[in-house]
């Protein structure tokens, strides 16, 4: 259900939530693509509530527009909204998501996809987590400038344009401990929704994640 929560500097954004099913084994944020808190992103949500986890999506766009959800052939106006978020804002939105779930108890981990990828980063890098996630996360440069604080996994794809080989060894040397996996797909493979979507590649990065889940956060 969406809920309201509320960040650091005041700002009150909305914030879908999934409750875990069964025992609770701790809590993931899971951080959205340029398309806002989608179905489709509201569908994994699910999935890793049947797991056990408490699932968070906060809004990422409320600061520029509220109730925001851009549909996938509009890919030009989430850029712009993108690139008209400030990056501490976004982080604060991102942290009242992670105290959330926090507060229910155990630990908390984080996913990102696209967008949200990159911003998974710094999450690891900045808030209370207990391991981070990507998923063909772009804009990489603009987080090599701090070390990780939790341990790091990345799914990337072999034909993702989004993210250039070059920008990818760049992170590699930067942060030499996360964990990363390449699959023979391109740029938002995980997203079942899409025409990018390649089966094999999704499930075998979500049968990861879920080992690294299991090993973090509990």
């Amino acid at each position: 259900m969406m809920k309201t929560i509320t960040a650091a500097d005041g700002h009150a954004l909305d914030c879908w939530f999934e409750p875990a099913a069964g025992e609770r084994r701790g809590g993931i944020v899971i951080l959205q693509e340029i398309f806002g808190v989608t179905d489709q992103l509201k569908g994994v949500a699910a999935k890793y509530a049947a797991l056990g986890y408490e699932v968070a999506i906060p809004a990422l766009f409320d600061r520029q527009e509220r109730d925001a959800v851009v549909p996938f052939d509009q890919a030009l106006r989430g850029r712009d909204m993108m690139l008209a978020s400030d990056l501490e804002q976004t982080t604060l939105d991102i942290d009242a998501a992670v105290k959330a779930l926090a507060a229910n108890g155990g630990k908390v981990g984080v996913i990102g996809f696209c967008w949200g990828g990159g911003l998974a980063l710094r999450a690891a890098q900045d808030l209370d987590v207990a391991a981070g996630i990507a998923f063909y996360g772009t804009r990489l440069p603009q987080y090599l400038d701090r070390p990780l604080k939790a341990a790091f996994l990345g799914h990337f794809g072999t034909l993702d344009d989004h993210v250039p080989v070059e920008m990818l060894d760049q992170a590699k040397t930067y942060f030499p401990d996360m964990e990363i996996h390449m699959y023979e797909a391109g740029h938002a493979f995980a997203n079942d929704a899409r025409l990018s979507y390649v089966a094999n590649a999704a499930d075998l990065a979500h049968a990861r994640t879920i080992e690294f889940l299991a090993r973090h956060v509990g």
